[in-house]
């Protein structure tokens, strides 16, 4: 496991129970830069099984374990010194940014009611035990570690903005690497979807009534896609949506692969019928057709869009590089905040590695 990862994570510890004297209860380290924290054996142990989880693995070596025992006095560093600057995120914007992380496991937004009515359909399992499954976290412990991430980001960026605003690939690099990945630019035979979703919400009768309206009213052409767009919001969502020949295409609108297939047969202009899902009621318009072809660096990534091959090469490659310069600068920023005054060790030289062998 290497440093850097760990050091990028700048996650937060987990919480833990019991009042027990016990070896869980030992403390390993004191983070003391703005407030007194204490990582204890338990706190480390919950990291360690998180990590397991995360990485389906069975155990960590000892030095492994140092090595997270360290990130985390790291993290605690971080999170400290950003609140010392008085810096803060604000619990709307941790719920933001975790619909935004779940809505792009369904394809489309949800609400957290609506995910864990999902989850609950697919796997029997709640939100909060799911979560647990997938990151080793809760999900209040998982909107803290987000809350923390979003923090100690917010505070790298701030420090070292001038050094990770510099980064950029050059126009080489740029056609370098699409020469290098020529082939797998390519765009698949697409379909462009004008599509309605009425959620549930609680009262599927109500929606269904709803959204038989709507589609009876573009029927007629009563209803435009602009008005619909216009109105779109918590009743429901209507937009364009490009639909290519995918499973995950299919399982985004709710249907089979089969009827996903069946569907760019349709001509333009053709309305379906109105579609029942676990959550909501959908119908589309078929607005548009697009062949599959190659894509020159020059082409659209999309059709209508304004994003060329080129520009999303440059974006990914900016996006790698700033990543690789932030978990520099993380590391460059905890190595000044690791003095004797921030931080101190509890456990020290064989104590520690008796501690840290807990398998045994």
């Amino acid at each position: 496991m290497k440093k850097t990862l760990l050091a990028a994570t700048l996650a937060i510890s987990m919480a833990f129970g019991a009042f027990a004297l016990s070896d869980d209860l030992q403390p390993l380290a004191v983070v003391k830069l703005n407030k007194t924290e204490t990582i204890t054996l338990k706190q480390l142990k919950n990291r360690v099984e998180t990590y397991q989880k995360q990485n389906n693995l069975q155990s960590f070596t000892v030095d492994q374990k140092k090595e997270i025992l360290d990130a985390m006095i790291d993290e605690k560093l971080v999170v400290q010194a950003a609140s010392k600057a008085g810096m803060n995120i604000t619990d709307t914007q941790v719920n933001q940014y975790f619909l935004q992380n779940i809505s792009q496991q369904v394809g489309r937004s949800v609400t957290e009611a609506e995910f864990s009515e999902i989850v609950k359909k697919e796997t029997n399992l709640s939100l909060d035990d799911f979560m647990k499954q997938q990151v080793g976290m809760g999900v209040s412990d998982y909107k803290a570690y987000l809350k923390n991430q979003l923090l100690a980001q917010q505070y790298v960026i701030q420090q070292k903005q001038g050094e990770l605003t510099k980064v950029a690939p050059s126009d080489e690099d740029i056609r370098k690497f699409y020469d290098l990945n020529k082939a797998s630019f390519v765009q698949n035979d697409m379909v462009k979807l004008f599509l309605v979703v009425v959620p549930k919400a609680g009262n599927a009768e109500g929606a269904k009534i709803k959204a038989e309206a709507m589609l009876k009213a573009v029927k007629d052409k009563s209803l435009s896609f602009d008005k619909i767009k216009a109105d779109s919001g918590k009743d429901y969502q209507g937009g364009d949506l490009f639909i290519g020949k995918t499973a995950q295409h299919a399982q985004q609108l709710g249907i089979s692969y089969n009827d996903l297939l069946e569907l760019f047969t349709r001509d333009i202009n053709y309305i379906s019928s109105l579609n029942e899902t676990e959550t909501d009621f959908q119908f589309y318009v078929v607005r548009q057709k697009y062949a599959a072809k190659m894509l020159s660096i020059s082409d659209l990534v999309q059709p209508e869009t304004t994003i060329t091959v080129y520009d999303y090469i440059k974006q990914n490659l900016t996006n790698q590089m700033q990543s690789q310069a932030l978990v520099a600068a993380v590391q460059d920023i905890t190595k000044g905040l690791r003095t004797p005054s921030n931080f101190e060790y509890k456990q020290k030289d064989e104590k520690l590695k008796k501690l840290l062998d807990w398998e045994k």
